[in-house]
C-alpha cells in the first residue's frame, strides 16, 4: 500500500503468468516497478483455479504444471525485489501532474507508465451467501487454499463440482484426516481423469447437495448441514475447515470509465501495446488487436514489448530495441535462482 507519492517507473497490474514476465522484462531493464494484484498470491488464474493442471503452449516445456510455471516465474523476478501489492483491486486511474496515479481498495499508487496483464478481469470469489459465513471467513470458511499443511489433520469439505474443487479434494486427501466434497449437480464438471481419480480415492462424495446451513454452537464452527437437491434428505458433517469453490466473477466495465478504449471485454492496443491513454500499455488475455490469440505464450511475447515502449515513453531516449538478455546480464551481480 502507498500514500505517499512515491513514483515508480512501471506498475504492473496482474500478476499472472504474463505479468510476472512483464515484471521480469522491467526487472532488467532496471525500471523500478510495482506489481498489484486482487489475489491473495502471486499467479493469477493459474495459482488460484488450476494449479494442478498441465500446461502445453509454453516454449521450451512439452508439459508444465501451472503451479510449477509461477514458481519458476517468481524465482525469475525474486533478484528485483519488486514491490508487490496483494489482495488489492484497482478501482481507478487517473492522470496527475505528469503521471498516473493509482487508485486501490487500500490505497494510493503512483506511476511513470502502467501495464494492464489482467487476463479476463479482477477476481473475486463467488461467496457462500449462509448465515455465519462472513464471521467465519479466513478461519473455517476459506475461498483460497494457500497452504495445504494448514488442513493437516483436520476434517475438511471442499464445495464445488470443477476442475479445481477436485484437484483440492485429492490433494488434501493424503493430509487432512478425512475431506468430503459437496456439489449441487449429480455430475462434476472436471476432466475425466480427475474425475475417475475422485471415484477411486477416499473422499466423501455428496451429490446432488447444496450447503443449507452453517453448524454453530456457542459462537463456535462445528459443520455444515446439506440438503440433497430435489428432496428433503438433510445430511450433517462435522468439520473443521469449509472451502467454498463456486468460482469467480470478474469486472471490466470500469476500464472504460477511466477512458480506456474497451470492446468485446477487452482493451484495444496498438501493435507497441499502447493503448488510448497516454503512458497505459496492456498485455495477455486483456488486450486486443487485429489478428490476436489468446494464449500465454502470446502474452509473453507481448510483455517485453510493451516494457520496452513504456520506457521509451517515460525516457524518449532509452532504446525500444533492447540488448540480447546474455548483454544486459552480463557484468552484474544478479543471481538467478
Amino acid at each position: 500500500m502507498s500514500d505517499s507519492k512515491n513514483i515508480y517507473d512501471l506498475t504492473i497490474v496482474g500478476a499472472g503468468p504474463v505479468g510476472l514476465f512483464a515484471a521480469f522484462y522491467a526487472g532488467i531493464r532496471k525500471a523500478k516497478t510495482k506489481i498489484i494484484d486482487s489475489l491473495p498470491q502471486l499467479g493469477g488464474q493459474l495459482s488460484t483455479l488450476y494449479p494442478e493442471k498441465y500446461i502445453y503452449d509454453v516454449p521450451g516445456f512439452p508439459a508444465i504444471k501451472a503451479s510449477e510455471l509461477i514458481d519458476n516465474l517468481e524465482k525469475q523476478i525474486a533478484p528485483f525485489a519488486h514491490e508487490t501489492c496483494l489482495e488489492e483491486e484497482v478501482r481507478n486511474l487517473v492522470q496527475e501532474d505528469g503521471h498516473l496515479r493509482i487508485e486501490t481498495s487500500k490505497g494510493v499508487h503512483y506511476s511513470k507508465a502502467v501495464i494492464f496483464a489482467i487476463g479476463n478481469g479482477s477476481f473475486q470469489p463467488r461467496r457462500l451467501m449462509l448465515d455465519g459465513a462472513e464471521e467465519f471467513e479466513g478461519n473455517h470458511v476459506h475461498y483460497y487454499v494457500t497452504d495445504m499443511n494448514k488442513f493437516s489433520g483436520q476434517k475438511v469439505a471442499i464445495a464445488g463440482g470443477g476442475d479445481s474443487a477436485i484437484d483440492w479434494a485429492l490433494m488434501l486427501e493424503p493430509i487432512a484426516k478425512e475431506v468430503s466434497i459437496i456439489h449441487r449437480r449429480p455430475e462434476f464438471r472436471g476432466h475425466e481423469h480427475s474425475v475417475d481419480n475422485l471415484m477411486n480415492s477416499e473422499v466423501s462424495i455428496y451429490t446432488p447437495y447444496v450447503i443449507d446451513e452453517l453448524l454453530v454452537e456457542d459462537n463456535l464452527f462445528k459443520g455444515i448441514q446439506l440438503k440433497e437437491t430435489k428432496t428433503d434428505n438433510f445430511e450433517q458433517l462435522d468439520l473443521d475447515s469449509l472451502i467454498i469453490n463456486y468460482g469467480f466473477t470478474s469486472s471490466l466495465g470500469h476500464l472504460k470509465d477511466w477512458g480506456l478504449d474497451v470492446s468485446r471485454n477487452a482493451i484495444e492496443v496498438n501493435s507497441d501495446m499502447s493503448t488510448n491513454i497516454p503512458g497505459v500499455y496492456a498485455v495477455g488475455d486483456i488486450c486486443n488487436y487485429d489478428g490476436k490469440v489468446k494464449l500465454i505464450a502470446t502474452g509473453f511475447g507481448e510483455a517485453p514489448t510493451a516494457v520496452n515502449n513504456a520506457l521509451h515513453f517515460i525516457k524518449p531516449t532509452a532504446r525500444t530495441q533492447p540488448m540480447h538478455s546474455t548483454s544486459l546480464f552480463e557484468g552484474k551481480e544478479v543471481k538467478m535462482l
